[in-house]
């Protein structure tokens, strides 16, 4: 991946139906930034996942002042992203896409200005897994 941008767009290829209404895209939103969650956590912890999050928001308020709504200061690491979700919920499908974009794409700059491309590529590897559908393959070996 060589930009934010690429980021994005492949988060939101992979975990939104096209064309998706804004709430579809506030539940792409929750679903992404959980397995982002799941794989910054064991190495920056909650709380430093927590604290990209608040900081990718505050950078973002300068193009989308209503996100102001996002910021709470008492959030919590479990849940960190329900302010998220209420407010892209209620935006135009459009200003959803873009507002999630534009947020993606800052955390992700973040987190490279902080560990580099290279690690922060292999930490978030996961979240373009596509899980299978399958079944689980079994050990036939015994």
């Amino acid at each position: 991946m060589n930009t934010e941008e690429e980021f994005s767009k492949s988060i939101f290829t992979m975990r939104t139906n096209s064309p998706a209404n804004a709430l579809e895209i506030a539940d792409g939103a929750n679903a992404t930034w959980a397995a982002i969650n799941i794989a910054l956590s064991p190495v920056i912890g909650q709380h430093g996942v927590v604290a990209l999050f608040k900081r990718s928001v505050h950078l973002q308020q300068l193009n989308y002042p209503p996100l102001v709504a996002v910021r709470d200061p008492n959030m919590l690491p479990g849940n960190f992203t329900a302010e998220l979700h209420a407010f892209l919920g209620q935006q135009t499908n459009e200003n959803a896409v873009l507002i999630h974009s534009a947020l993606l794409n800052t955390f992700y700059q973040v987190l490279t200005n902080l560990i580099g491309v290279s690690l922060t590529d292999q930490l978030l590897h996961s979240l373009f897994s596509t899980p299978s559908s399958g079944d689980p393959a079994q050990d036939t070996s015994s």
